[in-house]
């Protein structure tokens, strides 16, 4: 049986609980690593729950989320150039070397518009990043994310727009949720790894039939994505980092959720 040393959960899997509650449970299970979202850190000091993270045993691994760049209204766009430079000083004192970029889109431009200021406002923040010891990761989103969520939408998107960059802080991370449909994406997963730029590896299941786009996603097991095929992948191509487990789920936050922490344990083990 696999132990638990490279199993990193999200705050935002086990939501109804409070950053201090996920902390204290997840290292009495045996969980290695938590990704923080920043609506867990509200009203909190960033260094404090860092410390207490790592005072619980956990490793931070990274921050959730930057990114929403684009948007037809040059203030939107400056508006969102400041709230990624709060999120590097959050992540600098919660000590993640990691932000993950949800991109972004605006459905009153076209995505070549969005694309582009993608790209303008990751070269803004990148230095403030790399001043900080933070690594950004591009996350490509599932293309019925890209009116408003992300005009990145694939693994190939994802990395071109990285070789463009050419940011030494900027990669990718991989989110099986967002590709596993894509015929492209072990090839790309493959070049990402090349380059390195794969920065991070989130798992969980594609329900069928799925109830909603974003709040019906299955813990590994629970659906149709060949999770360990993806998992053989990114680890061929160089990844040994932290496996996240990045559930959104009203059915699963509606459950006990320490009985779901064994769920989540459970289906680790097994389904990933």
């Amino acid at each position: 049986m696999e132990d638990l040393k490279r199993l990193c959960i999200h705050t935002a899997t086990t939501k109804p609980w409070s950053v201090e509650i996920a902390l204290a449970n997840y290292a009495r299970a045996g969980v290695a690593g938590i990704t923080l979202w920043r609506d867990a850190l509200e009203g909190r000091d960033p260094a404090a729950v860092g410390r207490l993270a790592r005072d619980s045993g956990l490793q931070v691994i990274s921050l959730c989320r930057g990114g929403f760049f684009p948007s037809p209204d040059g203030d939107a766009r400056r508006r969102a150039i400041e709230d990624n430079l709060a999120a590097i000083g959050e992540a600098e004192a919660l000590g993640a070397p990691l932000i993950v970029l949800v991109p972004g889109s605006d459905p009153g431009q076209s995505l070549e518009d969005s694309r582009d200021q993608i790209a303008e406002g990751i070269s803004a923040v990148a230095g403030r990043a790399r001043d900080a010891g933070v690594q950004l990761a591009i996350e490509p989103l599932h293309p019925m994310y890209a009116d408003a969520k992300s005009a990145v939408n694939t693994m190939k998107s994802a990395n071109d727009m990285c070789r463009d960059l050419n940011l030494d802080n900027v990669g990718v991370a991989v989110d099986v949720y967002h590709i596993w449909w894509d015929p492209e994406a072990f090839a790309e997963i493959e070049r990402c790894g090349a380059s390195g730029r794969l920065l991070a590896f989130h798992v969980c299941d594609w329900r069928s039939p799925t109830e909603h786009f974003l709040l019906d996603r299955g813990l590994p097991g629970e659906g149709c994505i060949e999770v360990p095929r993806f998992r053989k992948a990114v680890e061929k191509a160089g990844f040994q980092g932290f496996i996240e487990v990045e559930v959104f789920s009203t059915r699963h936050w509606s459950s006990d959720q320490t009985r779901y922490l064994e769920k989540i344990i459970r289906a680790y083990r097994e389904f990933v």
